[in-house]
This record gives C-alpha cells, sequence and structure tokens, in this order.
C-alpha cells in the first residue's frame, strides 16, 4: 500500500485519493488500495507506469463521471456555464436566440427559440438511439439543452 493523498473537490470537500490514479475515494483504505495490483505491475517490471496510465485513463474517465441524475444535472449545468463563457456570455448560453434568427431568415420560418432548443434535443435522442453504447457528451447536452428548451418556453421565446 502507498499513501493516498489529500484532494480538494470542484464542491471544496476535501477527500483521499489513490496516489496512482488520482482516483477519489471516501475513506483511507479504499483509496490506498485503488491500484495495489497496478503498482505492484510496475514495482516488478510487468509494466511500465506511461504503458499503465495510457491503458487506465479512459477507464478512470468512465469511473469517475457521473451516473446519476443529480450528479448529471450538475454537470449539465456546469457545461452551460463553461460553453457560454467561451462561446457566448458570461452569464451561459445564449446562442440560439441567433442561430433561430439566422436559420428564420435563411429559410422564410418562424421558429422560435425553445424550438431550437427541442430540435437540437432530438439530434441528441436520434444519436443516443442508434449507437450501440452510450456517448456521454451527447447524453450531458440533451440534459443541457432540455433545460435551455424549458428556459426559453417559460420566457415565451
Amino acid at each position: 500500500m502507498t499513501n493516498p493523498r489529500e484532494v480538494t473537490t470542484a464542491s471544496g470537500k476535501t477527500r483521499l485519493a489513490c496516489s496512482t490514479c488520482g482516483a477519489s475515494h471516501g475513506n483511507y483504505h479504499a483509496a490506498a488500495a485503488c491500484c495495489k495490483p497496478a503498482r505492484t505491475a510496475i514495482e516488478f517490471g510487468e509494466i511500465s507506469a506511461a504503458k499503465l496510465a495510457a491503458s487506465t485513463i479512459p477507464v478512470l474517465d468512465r469511473m469517475l463521471a457521473p451516473t446519476k441524475a443529480p450528479e448529471l444535472l450538475g454537470k449539465a449545468a456546469a457545461l452551460m456555464h463553461e460553453r457560454g463563457k467561451t462561446y457566448d456570455a458570461p452569464e451561459g448560453e445564449r446562442s440560439m436566440g441567433k442561430t433561430v434568427a439566422a436559420f428564420n431568415a435563411i429559410t422564410g420560418r418562424d421558429l422560435t427559440e425553445s424550438e431550437g432548443w427541442l430540435l437540437m434535443g432530438i439530434l441528441k435522442d436520434v444519436r443516443a438511439a442508434t449507437r450501440k453504447e452510450p456517448h456521454r457528451d451527447s447524453l450531458e447536452d440533451r440534459i443541457a439543452y432540455a433545460a435551455l428548451m424549458a428556459e426559453a418556453r417559460l420566457a415565451g421565446r
């Protein structure tokens, strides 16, 4: 066993993490035992640390990614804020109004902002339904689009 290290989560909580992979755990024993087989394999020269890291990062990403509804809602909210800062405005995602206005000008249609979000949600639903394995990004986007559609609809847009 190696000593776990303390980490601070995004919510400000202090947790213990595996010193090999960085996975966050609720107690010392879970953190200390997390990658014990991996550490043993490295110590005995059975695998290099670089090769182990390359093979485990996708697994760790899946293990640490949210899977429960409240966690997924939190992730979708964080994505909306981040994308809003990147693409639109500091207060969050605000591109659909402009997108719908451009679509309407090109096509002569009268799509509303909430219908634009509905269309994007349907796109994500179709993508999710046609894949054998779930695509996390599309599912997280779908949650955000549902919230943005509700916001626009409640505002009469």
